[in-house]
């Protein structure tokens, strides 16, 4: 999940709003250029999992499950709502246009 990137949930605004001692302000992923390509990914499963009623996270797994060389996901969680939400990307398909549209993203945002 990219430690909270990949969920929807983070915004310039909350990554700016980090206490002084969080890793990530330090974090390469959360800095300029890949903080900007990081958020337009997160918005990205955000619009797919909206016409499906499933959250970024959800879609973030499935993603990756989709691919036939991926036999499993690492998913961590720090509460019951996320493991939930792990489940859920378990029995989410993603459409082969919808993953089209997020390998496209990946591949030309490397």
């Amino acid at each position: 999940m990219a430690s909270g990137l990949l969920t929807g949930a983070m915004s310039r605004e909350r990554i700016a709003n980090l206490p002084d001692d969080d890793w990530r302000r330090t974090n390469r992923e959360y800095q300029e250029p890949r903080l900007s390509r990081n958020l337009a990914l997160a918005n990205l499963l955000t619009e797919i999992g909206k016409a499906h009623h499933v959250t970024a996270g959800v879609v973030a797994i499935a993603w990756t499950l989709h691919n036939p060389a991926v036999t499993a996901a690492i998913v961590g969680s720090r509460h019951p709502g996320q493991v939930e939400e792990t489940i859920a990307a378990a029995e989410f398909s993603l459409s082969e246009s919808e993953y089209e549209r997020v390998r496209q993203f990946v591949v030309a945002h490397p």
